[in-house]
């Protein structure tokens, strides 16, 4: 099942999604049927499906926090100077750094090198602790695309990673959540205006899936919704106003957003 978050006119709901096209877009003939209440546990369709171009689709889920992974393709770990770490290297980005399909990412005043990176990401879907490898995929609700937007800059003269990670907007995720895909072969790849610039396997990740879920889980209490950033392979690409950015991953489809710079419009509140 492929599940969304749609707004339909001030009504927000999760559906489930149809019809979408062989490259993993909305089309034609590309429908959603509403889902009662929310897609933990038993899932329950409203009788009530509407045409896509009726509803704007929304990030898919808005977690209660997301735990990424640094350096979990060994080519990414190189290209950044560095080597595999012997354990997960983690660190959070803010939900509030959420944005959906088609909402720009703003590139901060404050930054002179914006780069993207194109990942898979676990949405979790049950509250769990301590779990095993083997158990992973019975809380797990599915997968969606992420781009784990960074401002390198920072990265590298903070000495930690909030500021370069945590800007509104430095997280995209959508455009739905793939309950059925193999995590441990898929392609993602990542494009700048229709240039491709990343292209790997899930199954080139350092960590797979299930050992990722165990280990983070092993950490923290896991929520439902919450989501898993799996990491990014070799190609991350700077950003510039006026780009349009895609990540993808082959089985789930592609996440789309156009670059902005900071204007300054947005008044203090």
């Amino acid at each position: 099942m492929l599940i969304c978050r749609v707004a339909l006119g001030d009504h927000v709901s999760f559906a489930a999604v149809e019809g979408i096209t062989d490259e993993g877009k909305v089309g034609v003939d590309t429908s959603v049927t509403l889902i009662e209440a929310h897609p933990f546990g038993d899932i329950t369709l409203a009788d009530r499906q509407v045409s896509a171009n009726r509803v704007r689709f929304l990030p898919p889920m808005l977690p209660s926090k997301i735990v990424a992974v640094g350096k979990n393709y060994a080519d990414h770990a190189v290209e950044m100077g560095g080597q595999v770490p012997a354990e997960p290297m983690l660190f959070f980005k803010p939900n509030t750094s959420v944005i959906g399909p088609g909402s720009p990412i703003v590139l901060p005043a404050t930054s002179a090198q914006v780069e993207m990176e194109a990942e898979l990401a676990i949405v979790i879907g049950r509250m769990c602790r301590h779990v095993p490898a083997e158990s992973a995929a019975d809380v797990i609700l599915g997968y969606t695309v992420a781009n784990d937007v960074t401002a390198r800059d920072h990265q590298r003269s903070d000495g930690q990673w909030a500021r370069a990670k945590g800007y509104d907007t430095f997280c995209p995720l959508g455009p739905w959540i793939n309950t059925d895909l193999d995590p441990n072969n898929a392609v993602l790849w990542g494009a700048i205006n229709g240039e491709q610039t990343q292209r790997a396997n899930t199954s080139s990740m350092v960590n797979n899936v299930a050992e990722l879920v165990e280990f983070v889980s092993g950490v923290m209490t896991l929520l439902p919704g919450d989501v898993i950033l799996t990491g990014t392979p070799a190609g991350v690409t700077a950003l510039a106003d006026g780009d349009e950015v895609t990540v993808a991953v082959d089985g789930i489809g592609q996440l789309s957003n156009p670059v902005a710079a900071d204007n300054g419009a947005s008044p203090w509140r």
